[in-house]
């Protein structure tokens, strides 16, 4: 059994896809740096870093998880020398045990923006 879980507090799907699934796990889309009323990008990789993590603990918040719960990343980032740079942001958002995470590198993404993140959560 499966459920959309949806979240008005981050940016909406541009496409036919939903900002997470909830299958036992939260399987949550990737989420872009961008405000989720302009749907603008944040300058930077560390303020897009940021706002693609609040946009991902909003959308795990519609579902009752938040950031704690979440098991599995995944970052895409168009550059790699920028890496340290997310590194750190993202450090000041997860605790230990820190989620399993892979970071790959990308040509671009959605909208130009820098990094991408995805998760999964569980109960």
């Amino acid at each position: 059994m499966k459920r959309e879980v949806r979240s008005a507090a981050a940016p909406a799907p541009v496409g036919p896809y939903s900002q997470a699934v909830d299958a036992g796990a939260i399987y949550c889309a990737g989420q872009l740096g961008a405000d989720p009323v302009t749907g603008k990008l944040e300058q930077g990789v560390v303020a897009q870093t940021r706002r693609a993590l609040s946009n991902l603990d909003s959308v795990l918040g519609a579902s009752g998880l938040s950031l704690k719960e979440v098991v599995k990343t995944t970052v895409f980032m168009v550059d790699l020398s920028e890496f340290q740079l997310m590194n750190e942001e993202y450090s000041r958002h997860f605790s230990p045990p820190y989620p399993a995470r892979s970071t790959v590198e990308v040509r671009a993404l959605p909208k130009g923006g820098l990094v991408e993140i995805e998760a999964v959560a569980v109960r």
